[in-house]
């Protein structure tokens, strides 16, 4: 986790995105127990309850459950609960602004599919 803070948004929100991403990024495995928060205050120099408040995020979105005494962990389903509201919030709130831009250009499906195609295949090297 980067110890970088955007002033736009709380830290708190921002900090329980960084789990997040860390979930779906596979670096928090279902299973796992996430940093504590007395760890993570001290590591970003941030107030303990800055940290409670972004875990507490989390376990209300059923995403992390405490077990007593051993801290927090990432809930069993939590990767694929994350994928499909990230999913739905792409094609709800992204993909039309996305789809709207590319008429707006007037992209054809070819130029793009071989865009992509580059991309991914730079992205490989």
């Amino acid at each position: 986790m980067s110890a970088e803070w955007n002033d736009a948004l709380p830290i708190y929100r921002q900090l329980k995105e960084r789990v997040v991403a860390m979930i779906l990024d596979g670096e928090l495995n279902e299973g796992e127990v996430i940093p504590s928060v007395r760890q993570v205050a001290v590591d970003y120099r941030i107030n303990p309850l800055t940290v409670s408040k972004a875990y507490q995020e989390l376990a209300d979105e059923d995403l992390v459950e405490k077990r007593r005494g051993l801290g927090m962990y990432v809930k069993q389903g939590a990767r694929d609960a994350l994928l499909e509201r990230e999913r739905e919030h792409f094609l709800q709130e992204e993909w039309p602004r996305i789809v709207e831009r590319i008429e707006r250009l007037g992209l054809k499906m070819e130029r793009l599919l071989k865009s992509a195609d580059a991309y991914t295949a730079g992205a490989k090297a």
